[in-house]
């Protein structure tokens, strides 16, 4: 590990040399390469350093201790030693996990795709609810949500809903969420009193630019169509809906929200590469699908991963057995205590994976 460290921190140094060179900024494609670089480097070799700082103290407190016989002068630095070794300690695990393979998704922004399961009504209506949760979220991090393609029921909620959520590090912190969304409740229709079970399926997808999904225009199949709304409504006399078909793959995406086709086209056009992507990353790494059944779950849409249950205002997390009983906090986009326990989960699990194949 520290020989790892070592060239890390050999390259943090000639990093930061090139990116002040005029000759490196004047090609602003390679320096914001570099930056990025340095950027995704900068915590390890901090971290580093500080554990380097810590040892040195530690090598010249124990030699002063080996130099003095006053018991209080003893005392004092027996207790700086004590503190070190635990910083030491600390500082060791924390560099273990800024070590671990980057999901080079991290950093994309999202496409967040919420459709009612089983529950009919009631179902379409938690839908609503958690897109007001991701919304909430989403403001709470100052990221940009916008809503791709949506299809509403005639009492409110959504059968379908695609948005983006644009920021800072939105995929590593909403990559979790993806599965079956699990609701119990005393629906507003139930005049008995009893309480219902419904589901909602979400799925989380990285947002991919066009170089990175090659599409094939011969591939797809584009129809237009005039937008509806709830109960067949018409919304406008012109064919602005577009549904995109890729036909090697039989993929089909709608979008209607937006009055311009050229807008439509380009929102499902976006959300098919991310779906592409999707779906073409789960083959290449079908070969170490075991690393994706750790206890923060596969991501995959039929597994039940969470429940929020509003008699007890409770909400359990299944795949790392979290339970909290802050419900309303939760819906409105509080969702980090159970994020940050579900990261902390997975880097556990490929730390574990980590130390079995040394």
């Amino acid at each position: 590990m520290f020989d790892k460290l070592s060239f890390i921190e050999e390259r943090y140094e000639e990093l930061s040399a090139k990116i002040s060179d005029p000759a490196v900024i004047a090609d602003q494609k390679l320096w914001q390469k570099l930056c990025k670089e340095n950027a995704d480097i900068t915590p390890i070799v901090e971290a580093y350093r500080e554990y380097k700082k810590t040892k040195a103290d530690m090598d010249e407190a124990t030699e002063m201790l080996s130099e003095t016989s006053d018991k209080d002068m003893r005392d004092m630095i027996e207790e700086e030693l004590a503190a070190d070794r635990q910083k030491v300690t600390e500082l060791e695990e924390r560099l273990k996990v800024l070590l671990l393979p980057k999901d080079p998704n991290d950093d994309k922004n999202v496409i967040v795709e919420i459709r009612g399961g089983a529950g009919g009504d009631e179902a379409a209506l938690f839908a609503g609810d958690l897109f007001r949760m991701y919304s909430m979220y989403a403001e709470l991090h100052r990221w940009k949500v916008e809503v791709l393609n949506s299809n509403m029921t005639d009492i409110g909620g959504y059968k379908e809903i695609s948005f983006s959520i644009e920021g800072q590090g939105a995929y590593s912190r909403l990559k979790f969420e993806s599965g079956v969304h699990r609701v119990q409740r005393i629906p507003s229709t139930e005049s008995g009193g009893r309480i219902h079970t419904s589901t909602v399926t979400v799925a989380v997808l990285p947002e991919v630019e066009e170089v990175e999904v090659e599409i094939n225009p011969n591939d797809l199949r584009i129809d237009v169509f005039r937008a509806g709304g709830p109960g067949g409504q018409c919304v406008n006399t012109t064919d602005s809906a577009v549904r995109i078909t890729h036909l090697p793959t039989g993929l089909v995406v709608s979008c209607q929200d937006e009055k311009s086709q050229h807008k439509n086209k380009d929102k499902a056009m976006k959300i098919l590469r991310s779906r592409l992507y999707e779906l073409l990353e789960s083959q290449q790494h079908a070969e170490i699908a075991q690393e994706r059944k750790s206890q923060v779950g596969t991501g995959d849409r039929s597994e039940r991963i969470r429940t929020y249950n509003y008699p007890q205002s409770r909400v359990t997390d299944h795949r790392i057995g979290l339970t909290i009983q802050r419900l309303d906090a939760v819906l409105n986009g509080d969702l980090d205590e159970i994020i940050d326990a579900l990261i902390t989960s997975h880097q556990s699990e490929l730390l574990k994976a980590e130390a079995g194949m040394a």
